[in-house]
């Protein structure tokens, strides 16, 4: 299916907020500023990859291999969309720091 103009745009800002939102709580129930930009490069493995998880110990090469030539033919759309994301992984980290340091503890 063709991505429309009008899909990615709202693609995109729905995988900003969507991890900036979860990137927020997890890093205020944590108190790991970071975690969410060290967890979202797993989650988009997982989007794009169709091998299954148990193959990465199996047929690593093969399945390494693949999860390489995956990521080198993704469309400029997904790559959009996928960057998005880490955008808003990446501001919620800021967004918790920048609480911590203004004095909010419950952060």
């Amino acid at each position: 299916m063709p991505m429309t103009i009008f899909v990615l745009p709202i693609s995109m800002l729905l995988f900003f907020v969507l991890f900036f939102g979860i990137g927020f709580i997890l890093n205020m129930l944590l108190r790991m500023s970071w975690i969410m930009a060290i967890i979202y490069p797993i989650v988009s493995i997982l989007i794009v990859d169709v091998v299954s998880f148990s193959e990465y110990f199996t047929n690593s090469a093969a399945a390494f291999q693949d999860l390489g030539n995956r990521f080198m033919n993704l469309a400029l759309a997904d790559i959009l969309i996928l960057s998005s994301g880490m955008a808003g992984a990446i501001l919620a980290g800021i967004t918790i720091k920048m609480l911590r340091n203004r004095g909010y503890r419950m952060f």
